[in-house]
């Protein structure tokens, strides 16, 4: 090989340089360090834009749904605002209304005289078709009201003190 070179170059090569008909082991060895890093960055992406819905995985499922669409906007539009806005939602709690509003009812039901809870809400499903018919649920009677009267009595001393 010595006599092939030309005189001007040097005597020895660097290692990264191969000799025609080999293996260019630098070319295999980057190709597979930038898979590698392609595959790494991918994870890291994706495991960010599903950092707010981890963050609100506790949270109330409204909010768990409204966070994960935001975040899947965001992915696929590459707007970063919707990104931001599922970050700051998933850092929020939502407040509880429906325990104290079951709360109120509950208690003026049981002023009411009415111990027992409503019915159920009826799921989506489709009831089945029975051949018989069947008696209806006994509805409890409400409680009946008194007319309130819109003009005075005739002897009322109270109204005339009214004005």
């Amino acid at each position: 090989m010595a006599e092939s070179l030309h005189p001007a170059a040097v005597g020895h090569l660097p290692i990264f340089i191969t000799a025609p008909g080999e293996t260019d082991v630098l070319l295999v060895v980057m190709a597979v360090f930038l898979l590698l890093i392609i595959y790494l960055v991918g994870i890291l992406y994706f495991r960010l834009h599903a950092l707010p819905e981890h963050m609100a995985h506790g949270a109330s499922k409204g909010q768990l749904q409204l966070v994960a669409v935001l975040a899947l906007i965001a992915l696929f539009t590459h707007n970063h605002l919707f990104w931001i806005a599922a970050l700051l939602l998933a850092l929020i709690e939502f407040p509880d209304f429906s325990s104290p509003m079951n709360s109120i009812a509950n208690s003026l039901r049981k002023i009411a005289g009415q111990e027992s809870k409503p019915p159920e809400p009826v799921s989506p499903e489709v009831p089945e078709v029975q051949a018989t018919p069947t008696k209806p649920h006994p509805v409890q009677a409400e409680p009946q009201l008194t007319p309130v009267e819109l003009s005075p009595a005739p002897g009322d001393k109270r109204s005339e003190r009214r004005g």
